[in-house]
């Protein structure tokens, strides 16, 4: 992570913004065989304890990420899980980008029918961004517009 003077350094060279090393780590995570294949249901996990880096500042973000998904074969451990999300800490990502980082690994490392990650992230500036990336095989293709819709509806309540 930069310091305050390196951060001060880069904008008085007129730089918009910071670049950080990779430091997430997809690698650390683990599944487990689902007992249940047969059956369609919803594994929700949440995680309120999230913590970023604005890319432009350095600051930190901080969020609570939900992750909702229709385990196929595998299913992610939440150990696991936990140490890759507190991976992002040393990250210098927009909310948008974790979010679909998240789902993207996700979906490599489990195959699942169907999920949907959302980051509830706390106003920084007067602005809070709640990002939502969802994503369905096939035979989920109705579910993942549906939910969508559902999301730009409440937002434009």
């Amino acid at each position: 992570m930069r310091n305050k003077e390196e951060l001060s350094h880069l904008n008085l060279l007129g730089k918009n913004s910071v670049s950080y090393p990779t430091d997430y780590a997809p690698q650390m995570l683990e599944t487990f065989e689902n007992k249940h294949p047969e059956n369609e249901y919803v594994v929700t996990l949440n995680c309120p304890e999230f913590t970023s880096l604005c890319p432009k500042t350095g600051q930190p973000d901080f969020a609570t990420i939900i992750i909702s998904y229709i385990p196929r074969l595998r299913m992610v451990e939440s150990k696991s899980l936990k140490l890759y999300l507190f991976s992002f800490r040393n990250n210098g990502d927009f909310h948008e980008d974790c979010v679909n980082i998240i789902m993207k690994d996700l979906i490599r490392l489990m195959d699942p029918k169907y999920i949907e990650v959302t980051g509830l992230f706390t106003p920084r500036g007067g602005i809070s961004i709640y990002p939502f990336a969802n994503y369905g095989d096939n035979e989920h293709t109705e579910l993942v517009q549906s939910r969508r819709r559902d999301r730009l509806a409440q937002v434009l309540k």
